[in-house]
């Protein structure tokens, strides 16, 4: 949509291919229904929030970043907030109001819409584009032709992976598709499913290689664990996971407490409340449901009373506190994954232009490029920005 408005912007005719019935229906899965537009932060913050190819990204945001995006909606009276970690939102809190405004402009800037039929391949004549071959079995003559159709996750959305196949099929490499901001399974499966642990530190392993987190959430699944932290690291952890045959995390329940200022801190609880059973005591120092999983991995009864445990045990109690352990067996399926790791290759696409290197004519946009990053806006701004530098540059060359 943003690529259709830039070049319809500037004076060009504009067929935008929708095989949906309608607009929009992965923008309005973003951010929860709310559509985290994109992040406030600098543009070298920015740009080290993305895995591999976000240097790639550079001169697509030097054209349209953060502060022309939200200026672009404003404009047409859009308002927006920036909450923590510096995520910006619609003042409205609906992605439908974002979609609304790009609906809008796709009108005012009349662009043709094609609903209900597929792209299935691109008519290519000496390495120059001549048009598209619709699914109906019809052809639209055309010299310029943008492909945005996503990556595979939401396939209900209709990201199905089919732009990658035509760009393959016309001499473009594509790095394999791999799920990107996904929850991981893990060996143990404990009855803590939709429990949320806030202030903790994530440590991942296979034995020799550490990544450790910062400070923030994470959440206990049916199958493991996910949430803002889990997300964020699980493209490395998908990667660590086809080479490494054990992969493990330890959840630091304490991370602002050294085990010493922990041992102290057991130490003070254990005192004023040598009459309370353990199971009693450490409901003060833990969300209430993790607290029998938890004494049951130290195992120690229950109902022991704490003036009765052991150094030894309350050093065990210490171990759990800040590290506590479960295997990743791996991660879930694509599907299931906010966002698309791999796509066509960077190598072919010219940065500066968002043009295929292999055809004249051909430009990509979004998610079906090897570009992913963290939650936080980072993705969306990546589609706006590819797309905005896609439709300038097919409408100016």
């Amino acid at each position: 949509m943003m690529a259709a408005i830039r070049a319809a912007e500037l004076g060009q005719e504009v067929t935008l291919i929708e095989k949906n019935p309608v607009l929009g229906k992965k923008l309005l899965l973003t951010g929860k229904g709310r559509a985290n537009i994109t992040n406030a932060c600098e543009l070298d913050a920015f740009l080290k929030r993305f895995s591999g190819g976000g240097q790639f990204l550079r001169d697509a945001f030097k054209k349209f970043f953060n502060r022309q995006l939200i200026a672009f909606f404003e404009n047409k009276g859009l308002r927006f907030k920036t909450e923590r970690q510096d995520r910006v939102f619609p003042a409205t809190d609906s992605s439908a109001s974002v979609l609304a405004v790009l609906k809008k402009e796709l009108e005012k800037n009349r662009v043709k819409i094609i609903f209900r039929k597929a792209l299935k391949d691109i008519l290519v004549e000496e390495n120059t584009v001549k048009g598209a071959m619709l699914s109906d079995g019809k052809s639209l003559p055309c010299d310029k032709l943008i492909l945005a159709t996503g990556g595979v996750s939401y396939r209900f959305t209709g990201s199905n992976g089919e732009g990658m196949k035509i760009a393959e099929g016309s001499g473009h490499k594509i790095i394999p598709p791999r799920p990107g901001l996904v929850p991981l399974e893990t060996a143990q499966k404990y009855p803590l499913e939709g429990l949320t642990l806030k202030n903790i530190r994530l440590k991942f392993s296979d034995g020799k290689k550490e990544i450790i987190s910062e400070i923030g959430e994470m959440l206990f699944t049916s199958r493991g664990i996910s949430g803002p932290l889990v997300f964020t690291l699980s493209g490395r952890i998908s990667d660590w996971l086809e080479n490494r045959d054990s992969v493990f995390v330890e959840i630091d329940l304490k991370p602002v407490l050294s085990k010493e200022q922990l041992s102290n801190r057991l130490e003070r609880e254990f005192w004023l409340h040598s009459k309370k059973s353990l199971r009693n005591t450490m409901k003060e120092l833990l969300p209430k449901r993790l607290v029998d999983v938890f004494i049951a991995i130290a195992k120690i009864s229950p109902e022991k009373r704490v003036s009765y445990i052991t150094r030894q045990e309350r050093e065990g109690l210490i171990r759990i506190f800040k590290g506590f352990h479960m295997d990743i067996r791996r991660c879930a399926s694509i599907e299931e994954a906010m966002v698309t790791r791999g796509g066509v290759s960077l190598k072919e696409i010219n940065p500066r232009t968002m043009e295929s290197r292999l055809i004249k004519g051909l430009y990509f946009a979004g998610e079906m490029i090897d570009v992913d990053a963290d939650t936080g806006g980072f993705n969306l701004q990546a589609a706006f920005s590819t797309g905005y530098l896609a439709g300038e540059s097919a409408a100016l060359s």
